[in-house]
């Protein structure tokens, strides 16, 4: 489906659960095949990355080097442009997800951040 129609099954807190299922079972074609061929990732260390490619690029490495109990949710919420998801980062750390996504339903855009957790 075109990304200028708008997709009516759409669900996009449905899609992040996909992008976490992919990411935990490290199945990179079906984790790509989420997001549109012109997303952009703004990574939590810093750096962005624009189409197809340079997203495979960016979760090639992620996946092959994830640690136990990555990619565990602790908050998913709509939000007014897209979805927020709080979980545990290919590392392990605590990161915060932003996404938005086209009219077809494919992921246009994330944001990471860390999540700093109190002293």
């Amino acid at each position: 489906m075109s990304s200028t129609r708008r997709n009516c099954n759409f669900d996009p807190i449905g899609t992040v659960v996909d992008w976490l299922d992919a990411c935990r079972q490290r199945q990179l074609a079906a984790l790509i095949d989420l997001y549109d061929d012109e997303a952009t990732i703004d990574c939590c260390q810093g750096g962005t990355f624009r189409g197809s490619l340079a997203v495979e690029r960016y979760w090639t490495p992620k996946l092959a080097t994830a640690v136990t109990g990555s990619f565990e949710i602790d908050a998913l919420f709509p939000e007014a442009d897209g979805v927020c998801l709080d979980y545990r980062n290919f590392d392990g750390t605590s990161a915060r997800t932003r996404f938005t996504f086209t009219e077809g339903g494919k992921i246009r855009h994330t944001f990471c951040e860390p999540i700093r957790q109190a002293a």
